[in-house]
């Protein structure tokens, strides 16, 4: 068996940069049939716009939509763009810059929206298992499906007990399960502070370990025919893509 669907996250930094590494995707990475990229407030190219150059690289594109950024009466962000069929809803950290303007929505309402005013789109939201208790994790699931949610992106993952608990609570759910290297301590250190990961307690911060463990949770994946995306952060895609496509079979 194999994966349902392989996602690879491309940062827009500038848009020469996203083609060129679109580019790399495609060409080192056959095993990717999507892309996913995350609207981020340090730089312009926001991510719908950006899918719309990824895309002759990769046709599924899914852009990460900030709740918090939408204004009631704006309209909403890629809706009526030729050729994007999906995007995350995800609810946004506020902006560094304080002159920027944000809105008190929910990830739910802004789900809501999309349903109500573009329903040709699929529309997926976030999980966190780190984030907050599991069983506060979990309502929100609900919540995010009752607003018209078809499946989940995870927070990355880095131990395998974890996630094996984290398929049995969302069994039967339309999951896109997180992979991303972490590799020496100042990568370690930004995910525990930021995003308040817990590692195990063998956890290895080197390379070859990282495409192990993405590896394994693949190869364990492609069993049910899963899905994933993987998010190369602070690394480049020719040292950590081709490696793992051993693991693909």
């Amino acid at each position: 068996m194999s994966l349902a669907r392989l996602s690879v996250e491309l940062v827009p930094r500038t848009p020469e940069d996203l083609i060129n590494e679109a580019r790399t995707v495609k060409t080192l990475f056959p095993a990717a049939d999507t892309l996913n990229i995350p609207d981020l407030m340090r730089f312009p190219l926001r991510s719908w716009d950006a899918a719309k150059l990824a895309q002759p690289y990769c046709k599924r594109v899914i852009a990460h939509v900030r709740a918090i950024d939408i204004a009631p009466d704006a309209p909403l962000p890629g809706a009526n763009q030729p050729g994007l069929e999906e995007v995350l809803v995800v609810h946004g950290d506020p902006p560094a810059d304080l002159s920027r303007r944000t809105y008190p929505n929910s990830s739910e309402s802004v789900i809501r929206r999309y349903r109500r005013e573009a329903p040709h789109l699929r529309i997926y939201a976030a999980f966190d298992p780190y984030r907050r208790a599991p069983w506060q994790e979990l309502e929100d699931v609900a919540r995010k499906k009752d607003a018209g949610a078809e499946g989940f992106f995870t927070q990355p993952v880095f131990d395998f007990k974890l996630f094996d608990l984290c398929r049995e609570w969302l069994k039967n759910e339309t999951v896109f399960w997180g992979l991303s290297p972490v590799i020496g301590p100042r990568s370690r250190s930004y995910w525990e502070t930021t995003n308040h990961i817990v590692f195990p307690h063998d956890f290895d911060p080197t390379l070859e370990a990282n495409v192990a463990f993405a590896g394994k949770v693949l190869r364990e994946l492609s069993h049910t025919q899963g899905n994933a995306y993987l998010m190369p952060v602070r690394i480049k895609l020719e040292q950590y893509l081709p490696p793992l496509l051993a693991w693909l079979g």
